[in-house]
Parts: C-alpha cells; structure tokens; sequence
C-alpha cells in the first residue's frame, strides 16, 4: 500500500527541515527510538486545530490531562456536523453527546446519552475527579453538569444539521451495518453519509508531556441518525479510550460497536506492553475485528481507526478502510495530518 501521504498543516511557518520519514517495525525487531516529548495526536483533520490548542498547554510544560481536555473542546465548539452541539442528530431529531477522559494515574470519568451540554469532555472530567464514580449518562449527567455550573443550552439543531436531518427524512434509509430488530421491523445504521464520506462523528486525543505522564480523551455525538439511546464506544473506558502510564495510550474512531466487542483500545495498549510499535498494536486491533466480522458481507462498508502512542513518545495509527487520517503535532511548528494505512483495499471509496 506504500508510504502514507503526508500533508502538512502548519501552526507556523515550516522549514524542509521539519519534515521526516515515519518508520514502522514489528514487534522483537530491532528500532532506534524516534519518539517526541512532548506530543499530541488526535483523529481526523479536526484534529489539527485541537493539537493546536492541546499543544498551547504541552509546549509550556503543562499537563497531559489539561491538554487532551482543552484540545477536544476546540472541537465540540466547531460549527460541524461531526462533535458537539452542531452534529447530525438521532434519528428522532435529537442530539445527544458521550465524552470520555482518563489521565495518567489510570482515573477516568465519562459521561453517555447527555443533552443541551456544550462541553461533555469538561463534565466528564468532573466525573472523574468530583465523583466517586466513572460513568453518568441522560438526565443524570445533565444534572450534574448544571450543578457544577454548566449551562444549558437551547438545543436547537444548527443550520447544516437541520438541512442534513431533513433530508435523511425523506427516506430514513439505513445501510445494512448493524441489524436492529424492532416494532417497525430491521432498521439499519448507516456508515456512510448520502454524500460518501465516513460517518465518523468523533475526535480521540492522546497526549504525552515533558514528565512522560500519558492522558487521552474522546468526545462525539455519535453516530448520525442513530436510534435514539444508543451509545457507542467513545464513552466507554478500555473501548474508545484507554491509558496505561506504564505503556501508553490509544482511542478510536468509526463504528463503535465494533470496537466495543473487541474492548479495542484495551487491546491496542496490551499490544503494546508486548513490545509492539504503536501503529503495528493498532493494525493487530484492527486484524482482530476483520476477523470477527470474516464472511459478514457489511465489512465492506464497516470503518474503525486507532490512533495510539506509547511511553517513548512513539506513535501511529491503522484502520480498516481507505479513508481515515489522524493529526500528529509535537513542536511549535509541527502539527501534520497523515493518511492511516489500512488493512482492506476494498472497493473504491
């Protein structure tokens, strides 16, 4: 499949000389460490304005929890239809948010099927670390939000997610990816958007600062027009999101059942505690769902990418299909946007 395209995106102006060569190895093979200290990665191209803000944090020193936080927000405050308040709703026209986050000491905090909220990553923090708890979700978590001082915003969709509900109402057709039985018969979710792109309404961060301390986050308001109630992996600890300050970090993106079978950044970070590269760890997970999914003929249409670094400050990325890109920034002027490679050449998408 070669070497992945690199586009570089710049927070300032960039020199020839900033540009490297990525190198993958498998696991007993011998490397020579090319890790960054501090280093910031997130998921899609939203991610490069997220490392931008996460890296205002790293580059003075700061925490890796304070900016996995601060670097999602960026994002849940984009007017898009992929995170936050803006997203496509439910199929019953509403949206509703999961966030999840967990910092270097191994706590961690999420919230699931939130409302009217427009930082779910800043309330599960508080779960984390104003709660005995890990997970609150619904009216539960809304609650919480407005006592810690949230505001509680209108809930009216945003122009384009409005234009887009409306439109997928004309059909409500769903594409054969997940069978749901219910009174109406077999609903399907789709995993593509009417104009072909992935529906992959989530940003995962990692992070590793100047101690070596690890953090990660994953915020998203699921997937488009999904059934009203379901909740995929980004809220869920050892799913969508998992650190191991020993080890590293991971989170993932794309149909979240999936990933939820597998426990699949769990994984990614047990690989890696093996002696596994952060990307070869990711296309092991990634394996490990095509062959769950062997002779199921919607695998065609099924999109999951990790992203994942490891103590040394290494990182990489894998998915199932063409078409997934992560962003890397470890510098004042570094911050590029880099082509996952990926297991399946598929049909053309």
């Amino acid at each position: 499949m070669g070497i992945p395209r690199r586009r570089l995106l710049q927070l300032g102006t960039l020199g020839l000389g900033t540009i490297f060569t990525g190198k993958t190895f498998a696991a007993g093979s011998k490397r020579v460490a090319t890790g960054h200290k501090p280093l910031v990665i997130s998921t899609w191209e939203a991610g490069i304005n997220a490392n931008k803000a996460a890296w205002n944090v790293l580059g003075k020193g700061g925490r890796a929890l304070d900016a996995v936080e601060q670097g999602v927000m960026v994002t849940e405050s984009e007017n898009n239809c992929c995170v936050g308040l803006a997203a496509n709703p439910d199929r019953d026209g509403f949206v509703t948010l999961d966030a999840s986050i967990m910092n270097e000491h191994g706590n961690c905090g999420s919230v699931a099927f939130i409302e009217k909220i427009k930082h779910p990553i800043s309330v599960a923090r508080m779960v984390m670390e104003k709660t005995p708890h890990v997970m609150l979700v619904g009216a539960g978590a809304q609650q919480f939000a407005m006592e810690q001082g949230f505001k509680l915003e209108d809930g009216n969709l945003s122009d384009d997610a409005k234009k887009a509900y409306e439109e997928w109402l004309k059909k409500s057709e769903y594409k054969p990816t997940i069978n749901i039985e219910n009174s109406k018969g077999t609903a399907f979710a789709p995993l593509r958007l009417a104009n072909g792109d992935w529906n992959h309404d989530t940003i995962g961060m990692v992070a590793i600062d100047t101690k070596g301390n690890l953090s990660g986050s994953c915020t998203t308001s699921g997937m488009a027009f999904k059934m009203r109630g379901r909740v995929g992996d980004s809220p869920i600890i050892g799913a969508g999101l998992f650190v191991d300050n020993e080890v590293g970090a991971a989170t993932a993106t794309g149909l979240g059942e999936e990933v939820i079978k597998i426990c699949g950044c769990h994984l990614v970070v047990q690989y890696m505690a093996q002696g596994l590269h952060p990307e070869e760890a990711c296309k092991k997970a990634v394996e490990k769902i095509i062959r769950n999914k062997k002779g199921d003929p919607t695998l065609k249409d099924t999109q999951v990418g990790f992203i994942a670094i490891n103590k040394q400050g290494e990182y990489g990325g894998y998915c199932i299909q063409k078409g997934f890109n992560y962003a890397v920034c470890y510098s004042d002027d570094y911050n590029v946007l880099i082509d996952g490679k990926y297991a399946m050449q598929g049909p053309a998408l």
